[in-house]
């Protein structure tokens, strides 16, 4: 698995903001668009591509298209639907899929309730959105998942992780063609699995407590 945390200052503020628990989620959710488009320059730097040749209004010249099949961005819900439109900003070619999983707050593990995603994925490489990787429980089962159906390479977009969450998915993945992208490395996991500083619940300050 390949870790790569941003180094941008421009990243670092407005994950400052974000952070903020006087943040409103209008502003919250419009962070973390922002936030995604930057990440996914990086998230994409190995994205296949195809020589295509065009011409100016000067001259003939060979530039790069997009390589079929088309990268799928699976956003994982509730929380990693905030995700996407600034995913799909940078790559607006891209097909969306989706995958509902929730984590059982006593035992801390996922369950896959939803899922709107092609049968077959072999030769696509995926891209998960997930805001928060704490434990590392439904990012590793959703990057399963997608392997289960045929995908060559995952690439997992997150807002911010723990280092126990990074561990636990550098173990599930053994052996994969991975790479997760995070904003911010934070220090650790607290008794209830929340990232510390963390930025709280990202799907209630995305939409509110429903």
């Amino acid at each position: 698995m390949r870790l790569h945390v941003a180094d941008h200052p421009l990243i670092t503020h407005k994950l400052t903001v974000l952070r903020d628990e006087t943040t409103p989620s209008p502003t919250f959710r419009a962070l973390v668009e922002e936030l995604v488009t930057l990440l996914a320059y990086e998230a994409t730097r190995n994205v296949r591509t195809q020589p295509l040749t065009i011409r100016t209004p000067v001259a003939e010249t060979t530039g790069l298209a997009i390589s079929s099949p088309r990268p799928l961005v699976v956003p994982i819900l509730r929380a990693g639907l905030g995700m996407l439109d600034g995913m799909v900003k940078l790559v607006p070619t891209a097909e969306v899929g989706f995958l509902g999983m929730m984590r059982d707050e006593e035992t801390l593990q996922p369950t896959t309730y939803a899922n709107r995603l092609p049968d077959d994925l072999s030769d696509r490489q995926c891209f998960v959105l997930d805001p928060m990787l704490a434990t590392g429980g439904s990012l590793s089962a959703a990057i399963q998942y997608l392997f289960d159906r045929g995908a060559v390479d995952v690439t997992a977009i997150c807002l911010i992780g723990a280092p126990e969450g990074v561990e636990a998915v550098r173990k599930a993945t053994e052996g994969r063609d991975v790479t997760v992208v995070l904003g911010a490395l934070d220090e650790r996991l607290n008794e209830v699995g929340y990232i510390v500083p963390g930025l709280g619940d990202a799907g209630d300050r995305l939409y509110g407590l429903v």
